[in-house]
């Protein structure tokens, strides 16, 4: 994604400083203060060494996952989630999809009451599940928990819709409907039907790449597939519905235990498994920010970002807020409801035709599918031009650095 920013003339947008705490429903568990050393001391002070044991796990996955960056500058694609990951960090990587968070850290000696407390706050705010989703998945969320986050001045779809407008690529506005195989001089050909307020139409491709989850669940899509042997079904597994309310109003600070909203430091919040009804609370900030912004002070309306796994009830948004002007909700399938199936599908799907979504079933985030998405660009493109040798190789750090 820095690539994207770099190519795109785009800019990181300033931050504003916001100090964060975790809510256990009565009293906050953890806050943050001003001092960078006083932070330390307090998580020290109340969980031990655990959070050194967190920080070293983490950057161990992520020194393995990193190198997945240096495979695709020498060209090397995979054609399932479970050979990327194998190639990354071999059998532990792929054994990090079965094992949940919780028994991968309490295994590396972290406290059950850290885990309890901070890391499940954490991934209840990344992806609005428990300690007990698998690790992997649950490490490239502590990864980015770790302060290096960063948006994109004006809104994070500039990059996509630079990067759209940079391709030149002809957008056809439309719901595709299907995928049947066809085939010539013994090649496969894809015909693509697709439908919108002009009527129905199809076309036929090459190589088609298919970027929408393909779950049984998925009720926005209506995508089949014919004439492929065997058939190409709807993946196993379920998404996690994410409701983000974005409230226009006065916090009730008491219910945080502040009576006088004065005295209210905190940004933004995140929550252990109590209470169940919102995972985080964040006073959020412009997409684009003057150098004269600052934040509302505590006493004022503001306006505040809300995530729930359910649509807020007026009762619990009055339990949030004193008073508030208006609420925008947003309702959507966000990430994977990990665990839910079984294996770990393949970006091939056929000869040509890709899967872009595959690997979010291993962990879900802007950049990792930024890497899904180059991989498939590889993995057609070594088909295409029959460079089988950049396909699905082993001991790939070896055979990078004899390249170099």
């Amino acid at each position: 994604m820095q690539d994207f920013v770099k190519l795109l003339g785009l800019r990181h947008r300033r931050e504003v400083v916001g100090r964060s705490a975790i809510f256990g429903g009565e009293h906050f568990v953890l806050e943050e203060t001003d001092w960078y050393l006083l932070n330390l001391f307090r998580l020290w002070w109340h969980y031990g060494i655990s959070f050194l044991r967190l920080q070293m796990w983490v950057e161990e996955v992520m020194e393995k996952f990193m190198r997945i960056y240096k495979y695709q500058a020498h060209g090397y694609a995979f054609s399932g989630v479970e050979e990327l990951l194998y190639s990354l960090g071999e059998s532990t990587f792929v054994n990090m999809t079965q094992h949940s968070v919780a028994e991968s850290l309490l295994q590396v000696g972290v406290t059950q009451r850290f885990i309890d407390d901070v890391v499940s706050a954490v991934l209840r705010a990344s992806y609005g599940q428990s300690a007990a989703m698998p690790a992997f998945a649950g490490a490239m969320s502590l990864a980015g928990a770790q302060g290096s986050l960063w948006s994109v001045e004006g809104g994070n779809k500039l990059v996509c819709s630079g990067l759209l407008k940079l391709t030149k690529a002809n957008v056809i506005h439309a719901t595709v409907t299907s995928v049947t195989l066809h085939s010539t001089e013994g090649k496969a050909l894809y015909q693509v039907a697709y439908e919108n307020e002009v009527g129905n139409s199809s076309d036929f491709y090459d190589i088609v790449v298919i970027a929408t989850p393909l779950h049984l669940d998925n009720s926005s899509s209506n995508l089949t597939f014919a004439g492929f042997h065997p058939p190409i079904d709807d993946l196993q597994g379920s998404f996690q519905p994410t409701v983000v309310s974005l409230v226009h109003g006065y916090l009730n600070s008491s219910y945080f235990g502040f009576p006088d909203p004065k005295l209210f430091p905190f940004a933004n919040i995140l929550t252990t498994d109590f209470p169940s009804f919102f995972c985080t609370l964040d006073n959020i900030c412009p997409v684009n920010i003057s150098a004269s912004f600052r934040r509302k002070q505590p006493q004022e309306a503001a306006v505040w970002r809300v995530q729930s796994p359910k649509p807020l009830f007026r009762t619990q948004l009055k339990t949030l807020f004193r008073s508030y002007y208006s609420v925008q909700t947003a309702e959507w399938q966000a990430h994977p409801l990990y665990g839910s199936r079984p294996t770990l599908p393949r970006f091939a799907l056929h000869d040509q035709l890709f899967y872009l979504n595959a690997l979010e079933w291993a962990a879900s985030s802007v950049e990792v599918m930024a890497v899904a998405a180059k991989n498939v660009a590889l993995l057609a493109y070594n088909r295409w031009y029959q460079d089988l040798d950049k396909i699905d190789q082993k001991d790939l750090m070896h055979k990078v650095k004899t390249e170099l």
